[in-house]
């Protein structure tokens, strides 16, 4: 089928890939413009773009693609259908109307759970064991169009936002080629959502890393895996910010207030609200490469009753 890819992360790059593989023909590929990236602020291609350059594909880079002259641009190239994979930008009723099978997008959760842009991070940092990928059709709601497929999978005890999306996107991927055949076929019957079951899951900020310790042990351990690698997780510390990459939940118990921080041997433990303890792995001082507990101890050895989360 004639085919407009629209996607920007590395999340979509195998979304493409397996489009081409498939036999589609990939007319035209949308990403986000070139951004500044590193010390330097080098203007860096996105994902998307990389892969469809090696592929030999066009590539279009609007800064608003509801801009008219890229709505027409879209109409003249009469696409049959439309795929989007964390593109990045609102598409407008204008677009939807354009392709005759419409829109059908790549969504990284079990809708209408974890509607919106971050559904690998906020699943795993509310404690979700179960999630899946959707694909779906677009309509003018933010995630709300009428489910195609879906495809489930459980949720690693430990595994992180990062270790989970490399697992969905190949996933979404298959996904998307079995809805485009299904969809040729005429052998998937589109249902609406059950909006009454719809959650979630806004644009990460900075802010959501920030460690609250009166939360519970298992609250704090989802949402280090959860916001894995932006924006981490991260506490005060002897006035400055202690990124916490890695860690467990123990059975340990210790003394003192919510983030209260004690060593045990060669292990770093660390009080959360519920009484319980998390055995902090691997830490990253403000300024600093990461390390080890170990590591970490040896270089900053505990005062009595040091505390997480408070600054002098």
């Amino acid at each position: 089928m004639r085919t407009v890819f629209l996607g920007t992360p590395q999340f979509a790059v195998p979304s493409l890939e397996r489009l081409v593989k498939a036999g589609h023909e990939v007319i035209a590929v949308y990403t986000q413009p070139d951004k500044p990236a590193g010390r330097k602020g080098t203007l860096t291609a996105s994902p998307v773009k990389q892969a469809a350059l090696a592929l030999g594909l066009p590539v279009r880079q609007p800064e608003r693609i509801r801009r008219p002259e890229a709505v027409e641009e879209l109409r003249a190239l009469a696409p049959e259908v439309m795929a989007v994979v964390g593109y990045g930008q609102i598409i407008p009723q204008s677009i939807i109307d354009i392709p005759p099978m419409g829109i059908i997008n790549v969504h990284a959760s079990l809708l209408p759970k974890y509607r919106g842009a971050a559904p690998i991070q906020w699943a795993i940092a509310r404690g979700e064991t179960v999630t899946g990928v959707t694909t779906m059709r677009i309509d003018a709601g933010l995630d709300t169009g009428d489910i195609l497929l879906q495809r489930e999978t459980p949720i690693g005890a430990e595994e992180t936002a990062a270790e989970l999306a490399a697992r969905l996107a190949p996933m979404g991927a298959e996904l998307l080629i079995e809805t485009l055949e299904g969809l040729r076929a005429g052998t998937i019957a589109p249902r609406p959502q059950d909006h009454s079951q719809a959650t979630l899951a806004p644009l990460l900020k900075k802010e959501d890393g920030r460690i609250d310790w009166n939360f519970s042990a298992r609250e704090i351990f989802n949402r280090v895996r959860g916001f894995v690698p932006w924006p981490g997780a991260y506490t005060e510390y002897r006035g400055g910010l202690l990124h916490i990459w890695r860690c467990r939940p123990a059975e340990d118990r210790i003394e003192g207030p919510p983030g209260a921080v004690r060593r045990s041997g060669r292990r770093l433990l660390a009080r959360c609200g519920d009484g319980a303890c998390l055995e902090l792995i691997e830490l990253q001082p403000e300024g600093r490469k990461r390390m080890s507990a170990e590591a970490f101890l040896n270089g900053y050895p505990l005062s009595e009753n040091e505390r997480f989360g408070v600054n002098p």
